[in-house]
């Protein structure tokens, strides 16, 4: 099928059930999200249910919600949890590995998953212990994950139209203009931006899409402490245009969306998820 039959055959698809609405249907894909018991990585794994895809996420410590989440999900016919810690590039390949054996393929992979310590800490007094454990939860594993799934996603049979797969990594805004006293994180997370422009580049003729989600300030677990503070809440609003900050499901709709035929000639894009904060300060 040559690319103006496809674009045809793409839209035409998706304007065929006019009385349904808009469709962004993923049936017949499996998805692994990592990260997904709670926040961003829950809310995704929630979405891609409701968009017809069958999903398997992993989670670290959240045991209770995740099984939560898996029942909320239709069950293990549909939605699988895999308990699975994330520090080392053997981390990420064993998960992609047994991520592919509950539903028998892998169609798309986000790389959801990361660690932000919350305290402000200088670069001059940073522990070396700190940035190693950032950097190997945030860079190291999801070499292995990317290394694996990449992998997994050529060798398995392809489908008949459409990209091959699809990498969609969670970056920051602290990716593109820094986070004082957050060196490590946003060094991390830069490199989640470096990657999906250089496996952009790689894997496009491949038929594998990467892109990156770069949300700014979330509500989370993650964010709670610091936006509990008062202080740390109002600068962050500040720099805001939108004058607050996104629920997990608003960063969650980016993410699946860029892995539906509808994203299907975007590839190496950096989505800005912030309120218009990357534009201030």
């Amino acid at each position: 099928m040559d690319s103006a039959a496809w674009t045809c055959y793409n839209f035409g698809m998706a304007l065929s059930a006019q009385d349904s609405g808009l469709s962004l249907s993923l049936h017949g894909k499996v998805v692994l999200v990592t990260g997904g018991s709670r926040g961003i990585g829950a809310a995704t794994v929630r979405l891609f249910r409701q968009a017809g895809a069958r999903v398997v996420f992993s989670y670290h410590r959240a045991q209770l919600q995740a099984e939560e989440l898996v029942r909320a999900c239709g069950g293990e016919t549909f939605c699988c949890a895999l308990r699975q810690e994330l520090t080392r590039p053997e981390d990420g390949q064993a998960l992609v590995a047994a991520a592919a054996q509950v539903f028998g393929r892998l169609d798309c992979l986000v790389v959801n998953h990361g660690i932000w310590p919350a305290h402000d800490q200088p670069l001059a007094t940073m522990p070396l212990q700190q940035w190693r454990t950032t950097l190997g939860v945030n860079l190291d594993s999801v070499f292995g994950l990317l290394q694996a799934g990449v992998e997994q996603m050529l060798r398995q049979p392809g489908p008949p139209e459409g990209a091959r797969g699809h990498l969609v990594l969670i970056a920051s805004t602290a990716a593109q203009r820094g986070e004082a006293f957050h060196a490590d994180y946003a060094a991390s997370k830069g490199a989640l931006i470096s990657l999906t422009k250089s496996l952009s580049s790689e894997l496009a003729p491949q038929g594998i899409l990467c892109n990156c989600v770069a949300p700014g300030w979330v509500r989370t677990e993650m964010s709670e402490a610091a936006l509990g503070d008062p202080q740390t809440a109002e600068r962050a609003l500040r720099l805001i245009p939108l004058g607050r900050t996104a629920a997990p499901e608003e960063i969650a709709g980016p993410v699946v969306f860029l892995c539906t035929p509808w994203a299907g000639f975007v590839s190496g894009e950096v989505f800005n998820v912030n309120g218009g904060a990357v534009l201030v300060g």
